[in-house]
């Protein structure tokens, strides 16, 4: 398991593209019109809510660790471009949006991955409840990004388009879950980059993220 609780600022490293294997997908990828496309699943997340919330935990920040810590197993989904140029990030850290009901506006909350559930959701909920601003600044090159979207069981989900063809963080949603035969599913979708994340990267993390969520109960953190 990757160690994070020290880890405020990721190190990175550069991909030398004479020896990258991957080169020539990236080269074929990176000029693209729309180079970011994003895929839609279900996961089955039966007993994990319950689980949570037995204990206190947000759901949503529950969701953020788990999808994080699934993510950082996966080289691809820490790659970047660093002024440029292709790079791979040691750890990435998490930015999610968090509603105040009050004003029904929400705001961008930043808060570095931890290496237990329930160190992070402790953090989560410090950093978001002291944050009284909206926006805090430019967020960091070492994060995903995390826009709930808990009122709707979406299908399909589309994304404001910042026409940036070098914006490689993966963008996580979910929406509203549902039953069906007794069983919990939630609409979940992740946006990424094709010069660094291909659909078995995808299909990676959707298996490691199942079986973490699967798992839950017989976990400690």
């Amino acid at each position: 398991m990757m160690s994070y609780c020290k880890q405020e600022e990721s190190d990175m490293r550069w991909i030398d593209l004479t020896t990258w294997d991957r080169a020539m997908h990236y080269q074929v990828f990176k000029d693209s019109a729309q180079p970011q496309y994003s895929v839609t699943f279900d996961l089955d997340i039966t007993g994990f809510p319950e689980w949570v919330r037995k204990r206190g935990y947000s759901v949503t920040f529950s969701l953020v660790y788990a999808v994080t810590r699934c993510a950082n197993q996966i080289e691809a989904f820490r790659c970047r471009f660093v002024d440029g140029k292709p790079a791979v990030f040691d750890v990435i850290n998490t930015s999610f949006t968090y509603l105040n009901r009050e004003t029904g506006l929400f705001k961008v909350v930043n808060v570095p991955m931890r290496d237990t559930l329930e160190e992070y959701v402790a953090l989560a909920r410090e950093t978001t409840e002291n944050q009284k601003e909206y926006f805090t600044g430019p967020m960091g090159n070492d994060i995903y990004q995390f826009s709930p979207f808990p009122w709707v069981s979406f299908t399909h989900i589309s994304h404001t388009d910042s026409g940036r063809k070098d914006n490689a963080t993966p963008l996580f949603d979910w929406g509203k879950y549902y039953i069906r035969d007794g069983r919990t599913y939630l609409p979940f979708s992740v946006q990424v980059h094709h010069s660094f994340v291909d659909g078995i990267h995808i299909g990676m993390l959707a298996d490691a993220l199942q079986t973490y969520l699967a798992g839950i109960e017989s976990r400690s953190s």
